[in-house]
């Protein structure tokens, strides 16, 4: 057999235990006390093995826009925070995923540059409804649709009407439906009235993208989903409040699952107002009374996991004057396992265990990704090793984006990520990279 890896505390569902891992073919084929003849033994130092992180929010904008992030860059940044898979989104890439042919160009680009394996989301929007038939036959894990403006003008929003006929399409072709929720008219009507008045500051911007506006579209994407009988997954959501009507609404026997974002865990509005554009994003950040009601709901197990929803742009999209023309995106898929590790592992308790079930086996199993997001016997040898003794301050040189901009700058990085396999082979360790192919991922019928 191919690899034995030894000296190493798994990390599995519900304990850290020490043992071993054996792998042929790319596959897991043994576990705990590993017997037999293996062509390679790698000595894990007695760190940490957890499975690799699945981030099924990245945008990474390949084709058109590789110069606010490419793929190439994105997937090795993802490898160096401990990723193994990454879900696509279908903007902000030009063309948007919106057909078949779109999808077949971005699955070119991912194919040519991609260090790990990936999925993609299709788009749900007012003028793609008679292509996503064609899109769910290509493979897509999804489709996405924005209740609020994208920001992308060849990507609109989908009203209420067009929301619900894109759910009774998803329905029938057995897919979900991810919603950006927050209430088209409730924030354009502020964000213009502030606007118009001169108030372009960053706490206008945060007064003009309320809680209210999150729970509201919530609760229409709920009601929606309940009236067609389509899947639903609310993304990025960013108060305990919207937590807490997604909860409600599936205690009602709607099928709604929802992820929140490290910057929502660890960031404020306060670090906004200290941080400025780096950290401005769509929901924005909140009170620290919503983050701490965050952790609360994850601790009590009602967030199904966590995504970065890592959207970069060049640094000339994050200057002006005018806070609302700043691009609202945050870079962060490499240091989402680091973040989880120190606020949630360090800070807060938060089991391994819990961490790589948020971070890998509760994505894999909403998603029907199949064989990943678990040590497990069957399943690729998707793993990264961390060393929870060492620790940095994270600087802009760490940063492996196509563009160093992150609001993390500064923070302690608790556990270094010292190596990242992807089915068995080594593809980052202790800042070199290894090259591999990555593959396509399409959900499970």
């Amino acid at each position: 057999m191919d690899l034995k890896i030894v000296n190493a505390k798994l990390v599995l569902d519900g304990s850290v235990v020490d043992g071993e891992i054996g792998i042929d073919g790319g596959k897991i084929v043994a576990v705990g006390q590993v017997k037999g003849t293996f062509d390679k033994t790698l000595d894990a130092g007695g760190v940490q093995v957890l499975p690799g992180v699945i981030d099924s929010h990245v945008h990474f904008n390949d084709p058109g826009r590789d110069s606010w992030e490419g793929i190439a860059t994105g997937s090795r940044a993802l490898a160096a925070g401990g990723g193994t898979v990454f879900i696509d989104m279908p903007l902000n890439a030009s063309p948007p995923t919106l057909d078949a042919k779109s999808f077949d160009a971005k699955v070119v680009a991912a194919q040519k540059s991609s260090l790990t394996d990936f999925a993609l989301w299709g788009g749900l929007t007012p003028i793609n409804l008679d292509q996503m038939e064609e899109l769910a036959q290509r493979g897509v894990i999804g489709f996405k649709a924005f209740m609020s403006g994208s920001g992308i003008d060849d990507f609109p929003r989908s009203d209420e009407a067009i929301l619900e006929k894109g759910m009774r399409i998803a329905a029938k072709l057995g897919l979900l439906v991810a919603v950006h929720a927050e209430d088209e008219a409730m924030v354009s009507a502020l964000g213009q009235r502030a606007i118009s008045a001169g108030q372009t500051a960053i706490k206008d911007y945060l007064a003009s993208r309320p809680i209210e506006a999150e729970v509201k579209a919530i609760t229409t994407a709920c009601d929606l989903a309940h009236s067609t009988g389509c899947s639903l997954h609310i993304v990025h959501v960013s108060s305990g409040q919207g937590i807490a009507t997604v909860l409600e609404k599936r205690k009602a026997g709607i099928d709604v699952t929802c992820e929140t974002c490290p910057h929502y865990l660890v960031l404020t509005e306060d670090d906004l107002l200290r941080i400025g554009a780096a950290a401005k994003c769509a929901p924005p950040l909140r009170s620290d009374k919503e983050r701490n009601s965050l952790w609360q709901h994850l601790q009590e197990g009602h967030i199904d996991f966590i995504a970065s929803d890592h959207s970069p742009s060049p640094i000339s999209m994050k200057e002006s004057q005018n806070f609302f023309n700043i691009w609202g995106g945050i870079a962060g898929v490499q240091s989402m396992l680091s973040n989880m590790l120190v606020e949630g592992h360090l800070q807060r308790n938060l089991s391994l265990s819990s961490i790589a079930k948020l971070l890998s086996s509760n994505v894999a199993r909403r998603f029907r990704i199949p064989g990943k997001g678990k040590i497990a016997i069957g399943f690729d040898a998707d793993l990264v090793f961390i060393d929870l003794k060492s620790n940095k301050n994270l600087e802009s040189s760490h940063l492996h984006y196509r563009h160093a901009i992150s609001p993390y700058l500064g923070l302690l990085i608790h556990g270094l990520i010292n190596r990242t396999l992807l089915r068995g082979q080594t593809i980052y360790h202790d800042g070199i990279f290894f090259e591999s192919q990555g593959r396509l991922i399409t959900p499970t019928k």
